[in-house]
């Protein structure tokens, strides 16, 4: 089995979530699946003062080069990554997966999704893979696929504007505690809220489990 774990960066408010990433690849090697991370090559949207929270104005960093502080420098060009290099695909969450893999900070259920990001999540769904959608992550399934009428069924938690975006983008959106997971079998998705309900890492790390755990299962044998 490998897996492939798309990063958006490396702090919640400008990248990637890292409790989910971390939980995410803990996951996996518990399992014993093999996994590699990937991200897009280009500029983040913004870079974010996370002791302030604010953003910093002419500040530049690079999604693929902050990514590789998670992956401890082994990450790959989202751009030369295919879904044959891959058996399922996961996007952990945090603001980089709204405002770098996507638009959808700034725009909600008009977002525009990064052209390859797109075009992994078409390879994959089109190849029968499973897909695991973290925390935010799962508007990037319900802008690609529910433009394209496959009606995903995903989850954000219980945020009602966040999952009216969702139903607007032609998704589906269940219900669902930090702790679990909502699975589309149909569209071989699997999603949890992690941060977007959970209240702490141990809540987090629980849902991010039970993902994991149900994706690996829905992998073609």
């Amino acid at each position: 089995m490998k897996v492939a774990v798309v990063l958006s960066g490396c702090g919640h408010l400008d990248g990637s979530e890292i409790t989910e990433a971390v939980s995410v690849l803990v996951a996996l090697d518990r399992a014993g699946a093999d996994y590699f991370c990937c991200a897009p090559h280009g500029e983040q949207h913004e870079v974010v003062d996370h002791l302030r929270g604010e953003a910093v104005p002419g500040k530049v960093r690079y999604v693929l080069t902050e990514s590789a502080r998670i992956a401890r420098g082994r990450v790959r060009d989202l751009g030369e990554v295919s879904a044959g290099d891959l058996d399922a695909l996961v996007f952990p969450g945090g603001f980089g997966a709204a405002k770098n893999l996507s638009s959808f900070a700034l725009d909600g259920a008009a977002c525009g999704v990064q052209a390859d990001v797109e075009r992994l999540i078409l390879e994959t769904h089109g190849a029968r893979r499973p897909i695991g959608l973290i925390c935010i992550a799962p508007v990037l399934a319900a802008r690609v696929l529910g433009a394209r009428g496959h009606s995903p069924l995903l989850t954000i938690g219980h945020d009602a504007q966040t999952a009216a975006a969702i139903e607007a983008m032609g998704g589906r959106h269940q219900d669902c505690a930090a702790t679990e997971c909502v699975v589309d079998e149909q569209n071989r998705l699997v999603s949890t809220p992690a941060y977007m309900l959970g209240r702490g890492p141990a809540e987090v790390f629980g849902g991010i489990g039970r993902c994991i755990e149900t994706l690996l299962r829905l992998i073609p044998r």
